[in-house]
């Protein structure tokens, strides 16, 4: 979890108490594909600019794809 913008810290073992669970939030799946995202780009990975869910990388004479499915998924 983020701590949120502007939010003052006085306390470096001060912890945030969650009034619900975070995979039941609208944002969950966002920030779990731009993770994802984030993970392939840093693996090779070219991201598509025609299908934002679509990952390709190319070595040498191989070339993956990589089609990214997550239901529901708001971005």
């Amino acid at each position: 979890m983020k701590i949120p913008p502007k939010f003052q810290v006085s306390s470096s073992k001060m912890v945030c108490h969650l009034h619900k669970s975070l995979y039941g939030l609208k944002q969950a799946r966002r920030c779990c594909f731009a993770k994802l995202s984030t993970t392939l780009k840093g693996y090779g990975f070219q991201q598509s600019h025609s299908d934002y869910f679509l990952f390709t990388l190319q070595h040498n004479h191989i070339q993956l794809n990589l089609l990214v499915y997550m239901d529901n998924l708001i971005i």
